[in-house]
């Protein structure tokens, strides 16, 4: 039996709420903001290859096809299979809650692991992979803050 990892944080973006959702709808710019993305392809106007490596000496694959991109909603989803199968998930606000404040965003995970090596691994690697995650998340708001306030000023 399959264990399902789930994930869910909270990501604090000083930018506005249609800078923070393009550049997260575009899956082909986030190696240039998410380290840990080493590549990222389109395979046609829906889905693409991702490779992403954490710390662990790993590299997962991924097919991701997007299945909402609903702008007004705030809500991007993909589903994910090859190396992990699931989905991610991020849900952005209208507005932050007080003029001033950044923008808090959520992002939500579900994922089997499906790759050979790493399954086998996983049940005793559980503390381990969540580790590797969490650290994962931490420099994908990093990144994007970083995106978001380049984008911003290249508007300006």
């Amino acid at each position: 039996m399959s264990r399902v990892y789930s994930f869910t944080h909270r990501w604090r973006v000083d930018a506005p709420r249609d800078v923070v959702f393009d550049v997260l709808r575009d899956g082909e710019g986030y190696p240039r903001w998410w380290p840990q993305f080493r590549r990222a392809v389109a395979l046609d106007a829906s889905s693409g290859v991702a490779e992403i490596r954490g710390a662990l000496p790993y590299r997962l694959r991924l097919v991701v096809t997007r299945e909402v991109e609903d702008r007004a909603a705030g809500i991007l989803r993909v589903t994910l299979s090859g190396g992990l199968r699931g989905y991610a998930e991020f849900s952005i606000p209208g507005a932050p809650p007080r003029p001033g404040d950044p923008l808090v965003l959520s992002y939500r995970q579900e994922v089997v692991v499906t790759a050979r090596g790493l399954r086998s691994l996983a049940p005793i690697l559980g503390p381990i992979l969540r580790a590797n995650h969490a650290a994962m998340m931490r420099s994908g708001e990093q990144g994007l803050r970083k995106a978001c306030s380049e984008a911003c000023s290249a508007e300006s």
